[in-house]
């Protein structure tokens, strides 16, 4: 049935008359804050699912536009502007408004950090000065300071930066009857679960504005709801069931310690390798579901609070501590260990510093180590000069082709972990140095720091190693043999977290 303009304009006129009178004052400015602290407190997480909305730098045009749509129930919006919306289906989209004035914004950025475990070191060591640094991620992990502070402290690894700001990005609630400015944060949420862009989510969501001018769609997921998106895509849904219920609580436990990783965004993660790979999931794997609910609410904690749980894919026959993949302190309850099956020996000193120790070891064929069968347990890469002065050119390191003359390592962790990495240049100029995490981020080429080297001529080099990731904590595919083998999660996580202890996550449902 056609509807006639004239009642199309009738309509219009009501919902613009029950935009603009059927505000809540008192629920308005409640939504006007969001306290990721105290979601976590209550058991749930705020998972920043669409970031840098409105930015088509990050993601091109798709970036402009949010379509949401309840199939059978209604989408209600309220905005902290006073906007109040109820429909099956809407768009949000992104527009640029140029300001009547430009907005000139001045701080003291760093340079990027290959991680968000060194920035949070930079950090701590920035507060211990009596500043106040934001860890924030724009492109890579930075610290922001205010201008001021560089009277405070000497450092070359920040810039003084001056932002022009001639626009703002504005988010605009639209359909056919209507279009509304958005301001502050809105919420959206339904009684069914929502399509977000063609793909189905969930049912409670926050729209806020990010550090950089852009915006970001949040998530609310209660941990067990978190995790249900997160088992599949980290260890997989076929992994043995005692395997995911050592995957579910370190993924539990890390999300918790981390829940500050983006706070200066205002939410706690994002879904991409930056924290834990996270998508919906509403597929019934009981495997995953009970792994999940049999270890509800529970975590590894040490001196009676959550830890850092590392995980990886593969340690390659050899864990690391954390001070050998990141510039940061070590933990007592995540060691240096050969995963020898038997469980014995499997501690050592300073051995695999050595270079022949470390050959011996990757060549090593009568010792079995659990997570062997990974498909990067052992590896071998042949690098030309060529691939690591693209890799390297990138950032600006090398400016001049054909440079380089040899690639070696001059200090090594006591699991062998590559620490520092010289790539020598010609003609008299400065090697590059790479440390820790600074290596696989830019020699991607790399699975893991844990190689050795031979030179085969001016032009190539064969980087011979083992694993596949940071090395540190849990290996997964470790776990999965252990499984294989009978050990429960139990087992399993006191071997990869020695001296932590398992216990509930203590929260608040009011």
């Amino acid at each position: 049935m056609k509807i006639s303009k004239k009642i199309r304009l009738v309509l219009f006129l009501i919902t613009f008359v029950s935009l603009n009178t059927n505000i809540s004052k008192c629920h308005s400015e409640q939504l006007l804050k969001l306290n990721p602290s105290k979601e976590i407190r209550r058991g749930y997480l705020l998972i920043g699912i669409k970031q840098y909305l409105g930015n088509e730098k990050k993601s091109g045009k798709k970036n402009r536009l949010l379509s949401l749509e309840s199939k059978n129930g209604l989408l209600k919006i309220t905005s902290s502007n006073g906007l109040e919306y109820q429909s099956k289906k809407v768009n949000i989209l992104f527009n640029k408004v140029p300001l009547q004035n430009n907005v000139i914004l001045e701080r003291l950025v760093s340079n990027p950090f290959a991680s968000f475990e060194s920035a949070k070191k930079a950090s701590l060591l920035l507060e211990e000065k009596g500043l106040n640094p934001k860890i924030t991620y724009p492109n890579d992990w930075e610290i922001w300071l205010p201008p001021e502070a560089q009277n405070k402290f000497n450092s070359n690894n920040f810039k003084l930066k001056k932002i022009d700001i001639a626009e703002k990005i504005i988010p605009f609630l639209r359909n056919e009857y209507v279009f509304q400015k958005l301001e502050g944060i809105t919420r959206i949420s339904s009684n069914e679960n929502i399509k977000i862009n063609d793909v189905e989510y969930g049912k409670k969501f926050y729209l806020i504005k990010d550090s950089y001018g852009s915006w970001t769609l949040i998530q609310k997921l209660s941990f067990d709801d978190y995790l249900r998106g997160v088992l599949p895509y980290e260890i997989g849904s076929n992994s043995p069931i005692e395997a995911l219920k050592a995957q579910a609580i370190i993924a539990r436990t890390w999300a918790i310690y981390n829940s500050d990783r983006f706070k200066s965004d205002n939410y706690h993660l994002c879904i991409t390798t930056q924290c834990q790979v996270y998508k919906p999931s509403f597929k019934n794997n009981q495997n995953i579901e009970n792994a999940i609910l049999e270890t509800s609410n529970v975590i590894l904690t040490y001196n009676g609070n959550p830890i850092n749980a590392f995980y990886h894919a593969s340690n390659g026959g050899i864990s690391a501590s954390a001070n050998e993949s990141w510039e940061m302190k070590d933990y007592p309850y995540l060691l240096n260990k050969r995963d020898l099956i038997g469980l014995k020996n499997h501690t050592f000193d300073d051995f695999y510093q050595n270079e022949q120790s470390l050959k011996d070891f990757i060549f090593d064929k009568d010792h079995k180590y659990f997570g062997s069968k990974h498909y990067l347990f052992r590896w071998t890469r042949k690098i030309s000069s060529h691939q690591i002065f693209n890799s390297l050119s990138k950032l600006n390191f090398l400016t001049h082709k054909n440079q380089i003359q040899d690639v070696k390592v001059i200090e090594r962790g006591k699991s062998g972990r590559v620490l520092k990495l010289e790539i020598k240049q010609s003609g008299g100029l400065d090697p590059v140095i790479l440390y820790k995490d600074d290596i696989r981020r830019h020699l991607k080429f790399l699975p893991s720091n844990l190689f050795i080297i031979d030179k085969i001529n001016d032009d190539f080099w064969v980087f011979t190693g083992g694993g596949f990731g940071h090395g540190v904590g849990l290996s997964q595919s470790g776990a999965i043999e252990m499984a294989n083998l009978g050990f429960n999660y139990k087992r399993i996580l006191d071997h990869y977290y020695e001296g932590a202890n398992i216990e509930d996550f203590k929260y608040k449902k009011r």
